[in-house]
């Protein structure tokens, strides 16, 4: 196969990674979301491998995000954690999203958890919330299948009736009552960034049917949907979008608030790992 081969690409990083983590067979992945660096999951065995050594894998470009590919154990499985994710606004192309997800694929993965920080559409969900993603709008103008299908990766048109595990989100919801954490279920409308939403846009967001705005998570469950993967999208109130809030909106206020809830958002994560619902094969 030729280098520029998606195929070629996901199988030669899977089996590098492989060679140096033989004793983990992950099971459960999670992609962590800005300011979240204090809600990973408390693991044993913990072996972290910085992106800059994983062949065909980029550094990460946004503060808040390490950078590394974390393995570990917890509940009695194998788990791995990227630590910081890829963005379609740092230049990457759309159909890259897919890459990092089909390498989890390959290492055994069969459950994607998503984090991310997002920006409120509704008065009613405020900064500090919890949203359990139970569906999604893509509206980012492109979709991270096109132009690097193979059979290998999933069927070429992939069923997304139901892009969100349903069992899972009613864990995550009754963990965050037993937390006493404000957490609720909504729909993600996925955006280019970086720039935030005008006052008009999330007037139109809202409309379209958005709970909350952000500038990751569709790509990944996208490709994830078409390995079939089980998915839990789990998003954390960062700030109201414009026109809701009139304060100027700032990444640092992000981490800021961020470092507030990750201990919250740890407790879940690590609940939702010694879930049952979540298995190999």
């Amino acid at each position: 196969m030729r280098s520029d081969n998606p195929v070629s690409k996901v199988r030669a990083t899977a089996s590098w990674l492989k060679a140096r983590t033989r004793q983990f067979k992950p099971v459960a992945a999670i992609i962590a979301g800005s300011g979240l660096a204090n809600s990973l999951p408390e693991l044993t065995d913990r072996l972290a491998i910085p992106y800059s050594n994983i062949p065909n894998f980029p550094g990460t470009t946004v503060k808040g995000h390490s950078g590394e590919l974390v393995f570990g154990r917890m509940g009695g499985k194998d788990v791995v954690i990227m630590r910081g994710r890829f963005h379609y606004y740092e230049g990457r192309p759309l159909n890259f999203i897919a890459f990092p997800v089909r390498v989890l694929a390959f290492l055994g993965v069969k459950t994607l958890i998503v984090t991310a920080a997002v920006g409120s559409l509704k008065p009613s969900i405020r900064p500090g919330d919890f949203l359990v993603l139970k569906d999604h709008i893509n509206f980012m103008g492109g979709n991270p299948l096109i132009g690097n299908y193979d059979p290998i990766f999933g069927e070429m048109f992939p069923d997304m009736n139901e892009p969100y595990d349903a069992t899972l989100r009613r864990e995550v919801l009754a963990a965050a009552r037993k937390l006493k954490v404000r957490a609720s279920e909504g729909v993600y409308l996925a955006v280019t960034g970086p720039s935030y939403e005008t006052p008009s846009e999330v007037k139109c967001y809202r409309m379209l049917g958005g709970s909350v705005a952000g500038m990751s998570v569709v790509p990944e469950v996208i490709a994830a949907r078409q390995l079939k993967m089980k998915v839990l999208g789990i998003c954390w109130i960062s700030n109201f979008t414009s026109g809701i809030s009139k304060v100027a909106l700032d990444h640092s206020d992000v981490l800021k608030l961020g470092e507030k809830v990750s201990v919250k958002m740890k407790v879940i994560l690590e609940t939702v790992l010694r879930s049952k619902n979540i298995r190999g094969i």
